[in-house]
Parts: structure tokens; C-alpha cells; sequence
């Protein structure tokens, strides 16, 4: 039976556990996107009791009653709720793409209850960063030998200019996986299916972000923070993920190499090393 617990709002929010040892909270990105996708993260529960949070309206979690529930800064709520149902005094956080922007803003209002947090291709939504046509081109360019790197550019181009089809949306996806095989593009084809787009819609309503506090409470944490970066991915470039780790003052930037947005498909030996040495390193503790 999938555990559940109730939000603060009542709304029943599911979560999956995997793996053994210390708890480690995951937070999916998408944004809004059913946390299948992140399977067992290459393996990580051999480290950690993964503790993988389905959000509102997303997986095996209820709708919520208050669609407007879904804006960012409104779940940070639910973070919170889940750790006091976990009765930790301290939350261990795994945050991907989009959840790093929900990460972050616990970060921000309940800097006490956190602990160690790795960000893993981060969105920088909440500290108002964005990644420049020359971040994205330094990935880009470093794909074009690969067989379907001209219909992916043509169809990036295509976007730029303001014409983002679905189809163009297709053509783009080899550019967020290190290696466009039959794993990555089944993972892909599932996406469709895992996303609550109306969700995906609200979550970044007007709002739901307010990078100057997210940025001064950053500058003022001291815990641990990995940021992990794919040395090819399009949506979190790793120049800007390198602009997040100056706004952090502890923080670690690892980049993984021939790694794309999910790093722990591109190589799960290496992703889940570099996670594991993080959260068992003893200097940040």
C-alpha cells in the first residue's frame, strides 16, 4: 500500500520509500510531473531510505480542492507537513529540475528544518537566473555529430523564434539525455502521461517566486548543498548552474560528464557515487 499523509490543507499527498539507511526526501521536478520518472534514481536507495514525494494532483496524491495550491511557494507547505509526518526534526532533501525551485524556498522559510540538500540539474527559477542563448549553445554545439543533432537544432531554432509546436518539443528531447538510446527515449515517451499540465501551468503563476529573499537566505545558509549539473544538458546548462553555486556560499558544484537533465540514466554509477560522497561527507556536516 502507497503511504500517504494529509496536507495542511487536508489534501492527501502520496509518497514512495525505497532503498535503507538515513531518510533522504526526493522532490520531483517536471514541473508537476508524476515521480515515476524518477525510478529508484540509478540505485541511490542502496544508500538512503528514499523517501519519493508525489505532489499534489501529480502520481498517486489527490487534487487538491484549491487548484491555486499549485503555485510553488504555496507547496512548500507540504514539505513541511511531510516532515512533521515523518517526525524528523531535520529533512535531508533530494530536489530535480523543477522541485530545486520548491528546494529552495523551504531553504528560505524553514532553514532550521533543513539539512543536507542536493540540487540535481536545478531549475533557477527562484533566484531569478535564466539560461542566455550562449549557456545553451555551449551544450548544443558539443552534439553535433550526433545523427539527429539537425532536426533537434533546427527545431531549438524553430522555438527561439517563437514557434513551439509539439512537434518541436519531440524533436528537441535527445538534447536533454547524455545518450539518445532506447532507454532514454522510453523514458521520454512516458512523460505525456506523468504531467499534470494544468498544475505545470500554476506552479509558476505570478507570485509563486520571490528571488531577492531566496537569494538573501541563500547567501545566509550554512548547511550542505551539492549542486550537480549534466555536462549537456540543455535545460539546467552547466554555466548556470555555475551562476547558482556563486549565490551559495557552501556550496559544491559537481559536473557530471556525457550527463543530460537525468543524469542518473545517462550513468547511474556515477551520479549515485557523487550523491552518496555528498551526504556522507563528514566537513558538512
Amino acid at each position: 500500500m502507497t503511504p500517504t499523509f494529509a496536507a495542511l490543507d487536508g489534501t492527501a499527498l502520496a509518497y514512495r520509500v525505497l532503498g535503507g539507511g538515513d531518510p533522504l526526501v526526493c522532490l520531483p521536478g517536471g514541473p508537476m510531473r508524476d515521480s515515476a520518472y524518477l525510478g529508484d534514481l540509478g540505485g541511490l536507495g542502496a544508500h538512503r531510505t528514499l523517501i519519493i514525494l508525489d505532489q499534489r494532483g501529480t502520481g498517486r496524491s489527490a487534487v487538491p480542492a484549491d487548484v491555486a495550491t499549485y503555485r510553488c511557494d504555496r507547496m512548500v507547505d507540504d514539505v513541511e507537513a511531510l516532515r512533521r509526518h515523518l517526525g524528523l526534526d531535520r529533512l535531508d532533501v533530494l530536489a530535480h529540475s523543477a522541485g530545486a525551485n520548491l528546494a529552495l524556498q523551504y531553504a528560505t522559510r524553514h532553514p532550521d528544518r533543513l539539512g543536507r540538500l542536493a540540487l540535481v540539474t536545478p531549475s533557477t527559477r527562484a533566484v531569478g537566473l535564466t539560461a542566455t542563448a550562449a549557456l545553451r549553445q555551449e551544450v548544443t554545439q558539443a552534439r553535433v555529430a550526433e545523427p539527429w543533432f539537425p532536426a533537434a537544432a533546427a527545431a531549438l531554432d524553430s522555438m527561439v523564434a517563437g514557434w513551439a509546436s509539439p512537434e518541436a518539443w519531440e524533436a528537441i528531447a535527445p538534447f536533454f539525455y547524455g545518450r539518445w538510446d532506447t532507454a532514454a527515449q522510453v523514458h521520454q515517451a512516458a512523460e505525456p502521461g506523468q504531467r499534470n499540465d494544468e498544475a505545470a501551468r500554476i506552479f509558476g503563476a505570478e507570485g509563486a517566486f520571490d528571488p531577492p529573499a531566496t537569494r538573501a537566505a541563500l547567501a545566509a545558509h550554512r548547511g550542505a548543498v551539492l549542486l550537480l549539473a549534466g555536462e549537456v544538458d540543455l535545460g539546467a546548462p552547466p554555466g548556470l548552474v555555475a551562476q547558482l553555486d556563486e549565490l551559495i556560499p557552501h556550496a559544491e558544484l559537481a559536473v557530471q560528464s556525457a550527463a543530460g537533465h537525468y543524469p542518473w540514466l545517462d550513468d547511474a554509477e556515477a551520479f549515485t557515487a557523487t550523491i552518496a560522497a555528498f551526504l556522507t561527507d563528514p566537513a558538512g556536516a
